[in-house]
Parts: structure tokens; C-alpha cells; sequence
């Protein structure tokens, strides 16, 4: 299992390459400048200073071999600075977003502790409510339960997500007045007062996202489950008079959970990259938020920052699922 993941990992780094190359030229070449930003009325001589500062003037293999060492080398040591309270990074030039002039990082990190309250949460009650669902469905194939838990569960995985949210605004905040429409980013929770209202004002967001999320993971468990309750090894240990419930949740379930896991590992990357439809139509500035704005603003070295945190993160859980392959299952060999 270690030199499989040493493998890996070295494996990681030309495709991270790859990818960061494909994502930095893509986005460069994409319609937009960050010279539209720069009003009209600017003399060209102040325009050009302005390309100069933001490093737009430069060739595209310089800014990305620049980009490259700002975010594997100089943010690293900035991190490390604010934590130990060293100074390596002093006088370093970081990744600064175009439109605000501030670090990336910096943006990021303010953001992020919105999207993992929201979206986070809404994925972690996702699958704590889809995986007995898929179970108990699959055990007891074509009942009541399965079938209305087929209904919602096509239901939640079919209608988009900007389509639930807006009923739930119409219905629980419109009419019945019971949770605000806005998600007010503002708000510190200090007092038992302000934790029901940060309760509140997350209960329709985290609600869209749970039901879509439990979803799909839903259906993943049940169709893993079917596939294992048919299989040779579970007639034998029924055969031996062993207890179902033994037979169900220790050997089914757990063979049950391979494909499973990758479906839930894959997932939890989409959690730190926010989502970006949701968090419009309740307001929640949260990283997709950020993405959005960027994208309309011209905003590069924003874009390109997230997107590639969001492959690096797709790249480290599906080599973490891998692993639980193992784990779950003792005939998958690595070394």
C-alpha cells in the first residue's frame, strides 16, 4: 500500500503539471481582458502603467512559470509564515487578483469558511441520509419504501438545483416567512440567538443541496447493494445459519461501499469549490460566488488560482478513494 501511494504521488505532480498548463492557457486565451476593466477615460500612457503593475504585458510562458512559483513555492511559505510566524516569504510578489488588488490566497481563505459551512454541511447530511436509504431500499427491493425513495430520489437528482431553490424561497420564505431568502455572510455566531439565526438562514441552502447530493449517492448504494445481495458468498453465509444482519451489514455492505466511495470521495472536492448555482440564488458569498464574479470581471489569476485548487483537490481524493479500495476490500492488492 505505501509504494503504491509513493507511486502515486509521483504520479501526481506531470498530471497536475498538465493540468495546470491546460487550465492556465485556456483561461488566457479566453474572451476578455483585463484592460475592459480600465475605463476609457484613463490617457494610455496611465493604461499601459496599469498593464504593466498587473504583469499582463508579460510573454505567456513567463506568467506561467510566475504562477507556477507563486502557488507551489511563495503562498506555501506564506502560510507557513502566518502559522509560525517566521519570515520566508517577506518581500516575495504572491498571486494579486486583478480586480481587487488584494492576495488571491487571501480572498480564498476569506471565502471559504462560508462554502464549507454551507455547502459542506449539506454534503455531510447528504450522505448521512443516502446510505441507509440505498441499503434498506436494496434489502427490500420493489417495497413501499424503495419506490417512494426511487420518486424522490429521481425527483431531487432531475430538477436543478436553481429551480428547488427558487420554490423554497417562494414557499417557506415569501409566503410562510419562516427562513430569510439572503444569506447574510456578515453574521457571527456569539450567542444562542445567533446561532438559530445562522440555522435559519442555512436551512433552504443546505436543503437544496442535501436532497440533490442524497440523490445521487442514494441510487450509487442501492445498485451497489443489488449487485452484491445476488452474489455466491452471500447464499453461503445464510447458508451456514449466519444472522442477516451480520450477512447485510458486515459482508454485503462492505463490498457494497467500494464503488460507492468513489462516488463520495470525488464529491467532496465540489464542496470547497462551492456551488455556484445555489450560492447565487440565496446570496451566499461563498467561493462559487467568487468564481462567477471573476469570470465576468476578467479577473485571471483568480480563475486560474481556483480552478487548479479545485483539480488538486480531485486528484488527492480520487488517490484517498483509491486507498480505501484496500481498506475496504483485503483481495485488492497494490504492491
Amino acid at each position: 500500500m505505501l509504494t503504491f501511494t509513493i507511486r502515486r504521488l509521483l504520479l501526481a505532480i506531470p498530471t497536475l503539471l498538465f493540468i495546470s498548463l491546460v487550465i492556465f492557457l485556456l483561461v488566457d486565451f479566453a474572451p476578455g481582458s483585463p484592460m475592459s476593466q480600465i475605463p476609457l477615460t484613463v490617457p494610455p500612457e496611465v493604461r499601459l502603467r496599469i498593464i504593466e503593475a498587473m504583469g499582463a504585458n508579460e510573454p505567456i510562458l513567463v506568467r506561467y512559470l510566475l504562477w507556477l512559483k507563486q502557488f507551489f513555492y511563495v503562498e506555501p511559505l506564506v502560510l507557513i509564515d502566518s502559522l509560525f510566524g517566521t519570515s520566508h516569504a517577506e518581500g516575495m510578489q504572491r498571486i494579486v487578483s486583478w480586480q481587487s488588488r488584494s492576495p488571491v490566497m487571501d480572498i480564498i481563505l476569506e471565502r471559504m469558511p462560508q462554502t464549507l459551512t454551507v455547502v459542506g454541511s449539506a454534503y455531510v447530511i447528504g450522505v448521512i441520509i443516502a446510505l441507509p436509504i440505498g441499503i434498506y431500499s436494496a434489502y427490500r427491493q420493489y417495497s413501499w419504501f424503495d419506490q417512494v425513495g426511487t420518486f424522490i430520489s429521481m425527483i431531487g437528482f432531475s430538477v436543478p438545483t436553481f429551480f428547488t431553490g427558487v420554490v423554497l424561497i417562494l414557499v417557506f420564505s415569501v409566503n410562510l416567512g419562516w427562513f430569510p431568502s439572503i444569506y447574510d455572510t456578515s453574521l457571527r455566531v456569539t450567542s444562542w440567538e445567533t446561532f438559530l439565526l445562522q440555522a435559519k438562514q442555512m436551512a433552504m441552502p443546505v436543503a437544496v443541496l442535501a436532497l440533490y447530493n442524497a440523490s445521487q449517492i442514494s441510487r450509487y448504494m442501492r445498485s451497489s447493494m443489488l449487485d452484491n445481495l445476488g452474489q455466491d458468498y452471500v447464499r453461503t453465509a445464510r447458508a451456514k445459519g449466519m444472522a442477516e444482519r451480520i450477512v447485510v451489514l458486515k459482508h454485503v455492505l462492505r463490498n457494497s461501499l467500494i464503488p460507492v466511495v468513489t462516488v463520495i470521495a470525488l464529491g467532496i472536492p465540489t464542496i470547497f469549490g462551492g456551488a455556484i448555482i445555489t450560492e447565487q440564488v440565496f446570496k451566499v458569498n461563498g467561493l462559487g460566488a467568487l468564481l462567477i464574479n471573476a469570470i465576468q470581471g476578467s479577473d485571471l489569476p483568480m480563475v486560474q488560482t481556483l480552478t487548479f485548487i479545485f483539480a488538486v483537490l480531485i486528484v488527492l481524493f480520487n488517490l484517498i478513494a483509491d486507498v480505501l479500495y484496500g481498506m475496504l476490500d483485503p483481495r485488492i492488492r497494490y504492491d
